[in-house]
């Protein structure tokens, strides 16, 4: 058996910390949950970032979308929800099979909203709506060094009420 598999009989949760359009064209994606027990997988701009810097499979997409006008962060977003959406679907399966425990995706919210509770709630319903997945989640990033209080908790529960 696995070490990873091991790891999960044993209750830990095995996730992947990279997304790339190579990882779920190849089929990789799909080997790595069948056969290595990964059961998430987290995402951030930086990742993003680097997985468009270091391959052309986003660039078709890239000219297409800024031709129709589509400035760069709505860009961003597009291209982040059309893999995302795709590895939603590959861990839906998990998702169910362990009700929910697992099986998750996450997209997080620019950095530019972390002071915006407003802004940060209103982007993350209205991705949470496009991405239509039940188990692709939002993560709401949050200025580090400073005490929110009040508004972290308020936020959280706008986005929970949607």
């Amino acid at each position: 058996m696995r070490a990873t598999a091991e790891l999960h009989k044993l209750g830990q949760s095995i996730w992947l910390d990279n997304i790339t359009r190579a990882l779920l064209t190849s089929g990789k994606l799909r080997e790595y949950i069948r056969d290595l027990s990964v059961t998430g997988l987290t995402s951030n701009p930086t990742i993003f970032d680097n997985a468009i810097k270091s391959a052309d499979s986003y660039d078709a997409a890239i000219q297409e979308k800024a031709a129709a006008g589509i400035g760069s962060e709505a860009l961003f977003y597009d291209l982040a929800l059309d893999d995302l959406t795709q590895a939603a679907d590959l861990f839906r399966g998990v998702h169910e099979s362990t009700a929910g425990i697992d099986g998750w995706v996450s997209l997080e919210l620019s950095p530019r909203l972390a002071d915006d509770a407003p802004g940060s709630a209103k982007a993350a319903i209205e991705l949470h709506a496009r991405a239509k997945r039940p188990n692709l989640f939002i993560k709401i990033p949050r200025h580090p060094g400073r005490h929110h209080g009040d508004r972290g908790i308020d936020l959280r529960r706008r986005c929970r009420s949607t």
